[in-house]
């Protein structure tokens, strides 16, 4: 938060010396008040400080003792006059210094009548000078009432009977000093009693703010921060040239809606729109707020009010919170459009409430992910104002190419890289940026899926140089998308995503998900393995949303999405003989368009491409077919996966374990880690029988026919 400067010190003096003048004003008006209830009221008795004497309340008043008589009451009249010239003058002078006292700023902002004012300033009171609750305990015969009730505020600001029930709705929960929650029941939460009864107290926030410092509600500092007039270098740069198109949009919208994935850039464009203004922009997690148990109508009204109160236009980001299958509720729609005060809304997605009174005069604005050049000025922005040195020749293009980040997200990830190399005690190093980048995008992913740590590089991988050849290409895809995509104009007229779909054919165990784990060691990014046959549902739209909540938490993760066992969703999509085919269609088609929507790596793994319809296959950019490997390809696993480190005997013979058993890669690890564990109960080494017994139970497993004559050696 860019904290806001302190009030200026002649506003301030001149609120204080108003302030002053209208509490003058409010003691002649205790004063009349007690004077009118002394001819009513017997003598008390003297209960030890229980019961407040006249004596004592007659020294509060500094201006005139107060005598009961008639020449008192209009030597009061006088002094009211000569109270209400004081807070003229004030005024007055203030004005003329171009200054408007905060007490006038509330009663502006809030519309209030003079009763309202003045009832606010009778609650106020007790804030201000601990001798009013003295005062209004005597008025109210109760030492216990140190703050003023609605009947002691009839008393005082009214003289006609005929008057009080009309003025007495002033203190209902939806007129302005409540509903604002400029004023409060002085014991929230308990049972309050008759109206009359109840004890008011002005909002510790509202006068907080008259003595001149902005502090929210207790509930909601966390979650309110408050921003000046004045862009920022950075704000400049995340909301870019859009922000005038906006304000252009905007052009005196009371209420506009932001919808898009990016809370930095459009808090941004909001604080721009605000400062073109000038005013304060003033923003609110209403999401957070009701998470931490406040209301929502509650936590909605401090904040509209704290903006009013400021003078500031209010940005609500997430928004979602509020929203029901319908969008938000009437009151909350209501709210917004009686803020008196410019709103936007944020969300992450566009929402629409059918039905509700004003919301179609809701302007809608996309902002959308931030584009490659954007976030390559991103890096480059806060890389520069990060205050540590980095690598000299560093290129963070291809960082920015690959991950599909949020600008506060990219801010973050900078940050955590340079106390990566602080740590280090060395220069932010290009792995510094992708580890952080990596670390903060969509941490939640691995909630529904698999994360997998490669283990793998190019010189494991065991291909014919076609496919591997292929594979590469995958990878400068990915890298080169930045450029090609945004840069040279290709996705605008050519592609409408910046995503790679990959398909992955062959039998078990040759190498697809090595393969996944090589592309995405080599792009620095996070491999997440999904088990579709896991994400079918035999209910109908079931297996669709599984899907969708898989995308859209990747979405800005940039991961590689790597889909196993593929066979359970797609096969030759069937004439539709009835719903079920119908259904299985649609799964398939729906998962085909979010793979295409998606701006990472999809890869889809399945054993059968024999089942897949060439509708299918001509919409994956890449079909890699990973063919059983030959005797050279199995010597070349056998070795590649036998660890360096693993005690072995001197006599093992690879050749024979590739010429002999023919076995895909998968199969091949798990003989020899069979092997390894054998050889640790027996023996410390692993030796040729080790191995020639680890393979019979994988032929075993598998199915195969193993004679003795084969495990000879």
């Amino acid at each position: 938060m860019v904290a806001m400067p302190g009030a200026p010190k002649i506003e301030m003096d001149f609120s204080h010396r108003h302030l002053y003048a209208e509490m003058a004003r409010l003691d002649v008006l205790l004063q009349r008040t007690i004077l009118a209830l002394e001819s009513s009221r017997s003598r008390e008795a003297q209960m030890g400080g229980l019961v407040i004497s006249r004596a004592e309340v007659e020294g509060f008043f500094s201006q005139q003792q107060i005598d009961g008589d008639l020449q008192a009451a209009e030597s009061l009249n006088e002094m009211y006059r000569q109270a209400e010239i004081g807070v003229q003058e004030v005024c007055l002078d203030a004005e003329a210094q171009g200054v408007t006292p905060r007490l006038m700023q509330l009663g502006s902002a809030f519309r209030l009548n003079p009763f309202e004012y003045d009832a606010f300033l009778m609650c106020l009171a007790p804030a201000l000078d601990m001798r009013y609750e003295r005062i209004f305990g005597y008025m109210q015969d109760d030492a216990t009432l140190r703050r003023p009730t609605v009947n002691s505020i009839l008393q005082v600001l009214i003289n006609e009977s005929d008057e009080r029930m009309r003025l007495m709705l002033t203190f209902l929960k939806n007129n302005r000093l409540l509903y604002n929650r400029l004023v409060h029941m002085a014991a929230e939460g308990e049972d309050h009693g008759p109206l009359l009864s109840r004890q008011l107290k002005a909002d510790d926030s509202v006068v907080a703010w008259l003595l001149g410092q902005y502090e929210p509600d207790q509930r909601l500092q966390q979650f309110i921060e408050l921003y000046p007039p004045y862009p920022t270098e950075e704000d400049h740069l995340l909301a870019g040239e859009a922000w005038q198109a906006v304000s252009d949009a905007i052009n005196g919208q009371a209420v506009a809606l932001f919808h898009g994935p990016d809370i930095g850039i459009q808090i941004a464009t909001a604080r721009l729109l605000a400062a073109a203004a000038n005013l304060p922009l003033m923003t609110f997690d209403i999401a957070l707020a009701v998470g931490a148990g406040v209301p929502t109508n509650e936590a909605l009204t401090t904040a509209i009010r704290d903006a009013r109160l400021t003078g500031s236009a209010l940005f609500v980001q997430g928004w979602d919170v509020c929203l029901t299958a319908g969008g938000p509720t009437p009151d909350l729609v209501k709210l917004l459009f009686g803020a008196s005060c410019p709103v936007i809304v944020s969300s992450e997605k566009m929402w629409h409430s059918h039905g509700i009174e004003r919301f179609d005069s809701m302007l809608r604005i996309t902002l959308e992910r931030p584009t490659y050049r954007q976030r390559l000025d991103f890096w480059n922005f806060y890389l520069e104002n990060v205050n540590f040195p980095v690598a000299e020749g560093l290129d963070i293009q291809p960082i920015a190419s690959q991950f599909s980040l949020a600008s506060r997200q990219i801010q973050d990830s900078v940050a955590t890289a340079r106390d990566t190399a602080l740590q280090r005690k060395d220069v932010i190093q290009p792995r510094d940026l992708i580890s952080a980048a990596r670390a903060h995008s969509s941490p939640n992913l691995s909630g529904l899926a698999q994360k997998i740590e490669p283990r793998y590089e190019w010189a494991d991988l065991v291909v014919p140089d076609d496919q591997k050849a292929m594979l590469r290409e995958m990878v400068q895809m990915v890298k080169g998308r930045g450029v090609v995509m945004e840069e040279w104009g290709v996705g605008r007229k050519l592609k409408t995503s910046a995503g790679v779909t990959v398909l992955f054919a062959g039998p078990p165990g040759t190498g697809k998900t090595m393969a996944a784990e090589v592309i995405t060691s080599d792009l620095g990014l996070d491999l997440y393995k999904l088990d579709l046959s896991t994400v079918v549902s035999k209910y109908i739209g079931e297996t669709e949303k599984n899907l969708g909540r898989i995308f859209d938490e990747a979405q800005s993760s940039s991961a590689v999405l790597f889909f196993d066992e593929a066979d359970a969703i797609f096969g030759k999509r069937s004439e539709v003989k009835d719903s079920h085919d119908r259904y299985a269609n649609m799964e398939v088609s729906y998962l085909l368009q979010r793979m295409e929507q998606y701006d990472g790596v999809t890869i889809l793994a399945t054993n059968l491409r024999a089942n897949m319809d060439e509708a299918f296959t001509r919409r994956m950019q890449f079909i890699v077919d990973f063919p059983f490997p030959d005797e050279d390809e199995r010597l070349h696993i056998w070795k590649t996966l036998f660890p360096d480190d693993l005690p072995q005997d001197s006599d093992i013979d690879l050749h024979l374990f590739a010429s002999r058993f023919k076995l895909a890669g998968g199969n091949i690890r798990n003989i020899i880690v069979s092997a390894a564990y054998l050889a640790a109960a027996n023996g410390g080494k692993v030796t040729m029988d080790h191995l020639l017994h680890s393979t019979r139970r994988e032929m075993q497993k598998m199915g195969r026919l193993i004679t003795d004559m084969d495990l000879t050696y």
